[in-house]
């Protein structure tokens, strides 16, 4: 039996409490930094975690705003901010001169300025070598997780033995955790996936219907795919937990964050509108901007994601994209 370990994550949305409530489960001991100082006053006086009815932060774990007692003598720092957060906080660690032992980053998405996935955007701040972070991906609704539903995960990285000894840190009865050393793959399908979900919600909002959906799916799957590939990514591992599950669940769960954005979308609600009242961030909304950008560098052609950036950024007409990605010229499936 693997030894306990102290770990900090660092972020208190609902995906950092859920794995938070993994990592005791399991017998580690858990430090959390939380950014705003007036949340985590009232966390950490009632103890009852705001962001998912009817969950509790248990009172042995500590949490507190100060980024260096957080990490003092942590053997992981995972980063559970959301990915527009990662470099600022990636940042706060250098400024401190805080260098973890081991980094595990859970966000989804791509930089756009640079395009770096949220691996490389730490590796890029804190000046380590990229093979040194490692990152958990998979279809992971926290809400489940938090209730203790039967998950699985992969975590990516390049060093075999450190994986697995991620793999038994993590594991439990009701979250299984595999492995993979395709990290470009793992993360990028995590990133990609959000911006179908978007496209699927807006088919829900327009009332497709289930024939709609399955298709932007399967084809949003050969989208990524395609991408992947050319970025050197492995194109099996779209078809595992990172790929095809991750996909699956996003843009079928009514949890869903992206697909209910894409379904705001669909009714005819204005972007800024749907993002104004939402209490957590859907990555989808920047992941569309990188993406489609990143998309252009390949010359990859991916047109339910030009599609959703056009509707986000453009104001195009949903139904207007409907009709032109079903016009498009006829081709063989493979392509």
């Amino acid at each position: 039996m693997i030894k306990t370990k102290k770990i900090t994550i660092l972020g208190l949305g609902s995906w950092g409490y859920a794995l938070t409530m993994v990592l005791h489960d399991k017998g580690h001991l858990i430090n959390v930094w939380e950014y705003d100082k007036e949340r985590l006053k009232r966390l950490e006086k009632d103890r009852k975690f705001d962001l998912i009815q009817g969950t509790e932060i248990p009172e042995n774990i500590f949490l507190t705003n100060d980024i260096q007692e957080a990490c003092l003598g942590s053997d992981l720092v995972v980063f559970a901010v959301p990915s527009h957060g990662i470099r600022s906080v990636a940042k706060l660690l250098k400024d401190k001169n805080i260098k973890p032992k081991r980094i595990l980053s859970v966000a989804k998405g791509l930089e756009y300025e640079t395009l770096f996935s949220m691996t490389e955007v730490v590796a890029d701040e804190l000046g380590y070598p990229n093979a040194d972070i490692y990152a958990l991906s998979g279809p992971t609704h926290a809400e489940e997780v938090s209730r203790k539903i039967f998950t699985t995960v992969v975590i990516a990285g390049e060093d075999e033995l450190v994986l697995k000894e991620l793999q038994e840190v993590f594991a439990i009865d009701y979250f299984r955790v595999y492995i993979s050393q395709d990290l470009r793959g793992v993360e990028l399908g995590g990133a990609i996936k959000n911006v179908i979900a978007i496209a699927t919600g807006i088919a829900d909002g327009l009332n497709l219907g289930d024939n709609t959906k399955a298709a932007i799916i399967t084809r949003g799957l050969a989208e990524i795919s395609r991408l992947g590939k050319l970025s050197g990514a492995k194109p099996e591992t779209f078809y595992g937990l990172s790929g095809l599950g991750d996909l699956a669940v996003t843009c079928i769960s009514q949890h869903s964050r992206n697909r209910y954005f894409g379904e705001q979308l669909g009714r005819g609600r204005k972007y800024q509108d749907i993002l104004n009242e939402m209490k957590m961030v859907a990555e989808g909304v920047s992941a569309a901007k990188s993406i489609y950008k990143l998309a252009g560098e390949y010359n990859v052609e991916m047109p339910i994601v030009r599609e959703v950036y056009n509707i986000v950024y453009y104001n195009k007409d949903p139904k207007v994209a409907v009709v032109d990605l079903m016009g498009r010229s006829l081709k063989e499936e493979e392509s």
